[in-house]
């Protein structure tokens, strides 16, 4: 199966480079692109982070991702991102919240 899953994107991969100057795509499709990726971006980060396995992670993982997400709209240094979103986690689960 991993074999196949390979093969695939790679055949994907090497589609991309080889039609890049043959297809053209329209200006309408060119702008909403971006969007797309980052709206995909956002759902994955968001079901990561809200779901562990089937059901709901609890509190304490949205909460430390949210920290998170926090402190890197105001800039902060990566370090002190991750560090602070572990150790809310940490916090919030040592203090009984799943």
């Amino acid at each position: 199966m991993v074999l196949l899953l390979a093969a695939g994107t790679y055949a994907f991969r090497l589609a991309g480079v080889l039609l890049a100057g043959r297809l053209t795509l329209p200006d309408r499709v060119r702008r909403v692109l971006p969007l797309a990726a980052a709206a995909l971006l956002a759902a994955l980060a968001a079901t990561a982070a809200l779901t562990e396995g089937a059901g709901f992670a609890g509190v304490a993982r949205p909460a430390g991702v949210l920290v998170g997400v926090l402190l890197a709209w105001r800039r902060a240094p990566l370090i002190l991102v991750v560090v602070a979103a572990a150790v809310t986690a940490a916090a919030l689960r040592l203090a009984g919240l799943p």
